[in-house]
């Protein structure tokens, strides 16, 4: 399983994906086709941005859990939104949860915040979570990251039926977004690190 460094905020895995496939070759395609309804429209291959939705949301938990793209364990959330004047433009979402105790005015102290998760890390980076119920307010800040994707970097199907040229197209496709976001992964590290 590849390791999460610095530069990484998605990963696609695609040792777990052979060795975990009921059919030998791709767990991601068993999904794609359990999917089928999604990539297609009226028979004729989607838009490169309706595709890569579709592959997006497929590849990721809570479709695929694990998913064939793994997000950083720190990051509570990378999705892939619409935004722009007519919605028709691309975004990589990055949900970020902040410490509060760093926050340029001081909280209340009494206020939990959110606590490490020791079930969700890979050793380097561990996720927070909600605090238990204690009776205790809690502050829970998240910092929410855009990171438009040009046009030019999604990928435009061919295929318009599972099999193995639609998995190679959704493989690209998804593999291309997580380079983007990976590319955008210091921008994530300098709000952590701010909130430290």
């Amino acid at each position: 399983m590849p390791d999460f460094t610095r530069s990484t905020l998605a990963i696609a895995d695609d040792v777990a994906d052979r060795r975990d496939a009921s059919d030998g070759h791709s767990r991601f395609s068993s999904y794609l086709a359990y999917n089928a309804n999604l990539l297609h429209e009226d028979g004729d291959p989607l838009s490169a941005r309706e595709f890569a939705f579709a592959v997006w949301q497929i590849a990721t938990a809570p479709v695929m859990s694990p998913g064939y793209i793994r997000i950083r364990p720190d990051l509570h959330s990378l999705t892939l939104v619409s935004y722009g004047e007519d919605l028709d433009q691309v975004a990589l979402r990055a949900e970020v949860p902040l410490r509060h105790h760093q926050l340029a005015t001081p909280v209340d102290h009494r206020l939990s915040d959110w606590q490490r998760d020791v079930w969700a890390t890979d050793g380097t980076f561990t996720a927070l979570k909600e605090p238990r119920p204690t009776g205790r307010n809690a502050l829970l800040v998240t910092a929410t990251l855009l990171l438009p994707v040009p046009a030019y970097d999604l990928i435009t199907p061919t295929a318009t039926a599972p099999g193995w040229r639609m998995t190679a197209q959704a493989k690209d496709a998804v593999a291309a977004l997580a380079a983007w976001a990976n590319k955008h992964a210091h921008l994530v590290n300098d709000l952590i690190e701010a909130a430290r």
